[in-house]
């Protein structure tokens, strides 16, 4: 291939080419000229009269793995804006690998932040049974810095920050972490998109994230996300050897407000120690007026 013939189809002059970059409309002009000066012979008449008629507006070009897997997080992170805040009680039921089981009772409220440096707020507080009674977690996201995070435990009367290099730590005795009780803001991954595939009776998107967070207990996340509304059915988590940790699995939504949807069953399965933790949900109350006087360390104790 000569030198010009390789500095063309560098520049999308082929006709194999044209329509594969935003700036077709300044390289088709180059093509043009250099038609006209005899230099290149490949560039059809037939493919440029194509593109003048369709006038550049309908040109685009293949999305790469990684384009792909944010362009779907961002879908699904546009379709649950606006819900303001939220609040839900809901029960924790913890499994130990002989299948015995202990049940507590707690509420969990968010605060919706809208600023791009900022992720959002969250309050939970357990309200049986006895033993854990008071105890209250409070976690204010961040995205290009670690997550602020206190926890509150009656026993000791005292507010307890939650140290960047402990969020891998199991929460109050469950499969999550603290990490995974931060709202998933879009920043906090980058992403590839995977495959294509079936989950139960939807399609689904299967998307692997990889945290920016240095201090992450995971390596990736691989999910799966449907494509008619982009919740996600299951996640799995890989620990910091690369190795398959934990899967989430989310089931029996509901839709509020006629746009926004929330899981009322989650089931995390941890496959090294053989405990598994799952959550149930009562009906969810938005927009109910929570404002930031809710989610301070006043409100912990």
């Amino acid at each position: 291939m000569g030198l010009i013939t390789k500095w063309l189809r560098f520049f999308e002059c082929d006709p194999g080419f044209i329509g594969k970059t935003v700036k077709v409309k300044k390289l088709v002009g180059v093509c043009i000229m250099l038609v006209g000066s005899g230099l290149v012979r490949s560039f059809s008449v037939l493919g440029f009269v194509s593109v003048i008629a369709f006038g550049m507006s309908g040109l685009t070009y293949a999305e790469s793995p990684e384009e792909k897997g944010l362009s779907i997080a961002i879908e699904g992170d546009q379709r649950d804006r606006g819900f303001v805040d939220s609040s839900v009680r809901l029960e924790m039921i913890l499994r130990n690998r002989h299948g015995e089981s202990s049940t507590r009772e707690l509420r969990i409220k968010t605060l919706e932040i809208l600023d791009a440096d900022l992720g959002d707020k969250s309050l939970t507080i357990f309200d049986h049974p006895r033993d854990v009674k008071g105890s209250a977690f409070l976690s204010f996201t961040r995205i290009n810095e670690p997550d602020d995070q206190w926890l509150y435990l009656p026993a000791l009367k005292r507010v307890k920050r939650i140290s960047s290099a402990n969020k891998s730590g199991p929460f109050m005795g469950s499969e999550f972490s603290y990490e995974d009780l931060a709202s998933q803001e879009v920043a906090k991954y980058t992403y590839k998109w995977l495959r294509d595939e079936e989950c139960g009776d939807l399609q689904c998107f299967v998307v692997a994230q990889y945290p920016v967070y240095e201090n992450s207990g995971y390596t990736k996340r691989i999910a799966w996300i449907d494509q008619n509304d982009f919740r996600p059915w299951k996640i799995e988590f890989y620990d910091r050897k690369d190795a398959l940790l934990k899967t989430m699995s989310f089931g029996n939504y509901k839709q509020y407000l006629n746009k926004f949807w929330r899981s009322h069953e989650m089931f995390v399965e941890n496959h090294l120690t053989g405990k598994s933790t799952v959550l149930r949900f009562d009906d969810f109350s938005l927009q109910a007026g929570l404002d930031d006087r809710d989610f301070n360390r006043n409100a912990l104790s």
